[in-house]
């Protein structure tokens, strides 16, 4: 049976067969016996993005992982980093350090808040988190031109990923048909939080899954 979490680019959390390349966590909010989620969808403003597979450690998903033998944080997945910063994730500083560093560093430079820490930048991308305002950016097509490669949109219930000028279909398998931005409707809705867009424009290079990865 598959368990409710894997994210998709709205943040929300849903059960699928389909894995990913990253997990990550928003602190604890499932039920270990059960393995299901309590009503509340984080326990903390930071969302962070971690590695699969670090230094050989094992853990039940969604079990009992907690020092003491509570719940500790609840695993969750994406297909890859370009889904979890439009989740509204940022990468982890214990099993992930350069690449939170670098987000980081381009987060600073882009924001001119040279003196900006982690803890700063989770308040931010969390007023900015779709999942947690429900309201997601409304950008034009021209505006949507202009966004960085890894930057994620939304079309009603369908999320695309920009690169090179092109948007492709987001699926939890895999990116799917590719889209032209001159065939965008006059409006359509920016997922990726603006801090995260500021990190991408800034040099950040996010991971994408295999079926993008060329």
């Amino acid at each position: 049976m598959s368990l409710q979490n894997r994210a998709n680019p709205f943040g929300q959390l849903i059960a699928t067969h389909a894995r990913g390349l990253f997990t990550g966590n928003r602190g604890v909010i499932h039920d270990p016996d059960t393995k299901t989620l309590l009503r509340r969808r984080w326990t903390t403003k930071a969302w962070i993005i971690c590695q699969c597979s670090f230094r050989g450690r094992h853990r039940e998903v969604m079990g009992r992982n907690g020092p003491s033998g509570g719940a500790g944080w609840t695993e969750l997945f994406f297909l890859d980093e370009v889904t979890a910063l439009a989740a509204g994730h940022r990468p982890c500083f214990h099993c992930r350090r350069e690449p939170a560093t670098r987000f980081m560093n381009c987060a600073r430079e882009a924001s001119r808040s040279p003196q900006m820490k982690a803890p700063e930048a989770d308040a931010i991308l969390h007023a900015q988190r779709y999942a947690v305002t429900g309201k997601p950016v409304e950008l034009s097509a021209s505006q949507v031109a202009k966004l960085p490669d890894g930057a994620m949109i939304a079309i009603g219930e369908a999320a695309f990923a920009l690169r090179s000028g092109v948007l492709h279909e987001w699926g939890f398998a895999g990116y799917g048909a590719a889209r032209t931005l001159e065939s965008l409707p006059t409006v359509v809705q920016l997922l990726t939080p603006r801090l995260s867009i500021s990190a991408l424009e800034a040099g950040y290079a996010a991971v994408w899954h295999d079926s993008l990865a060329s």
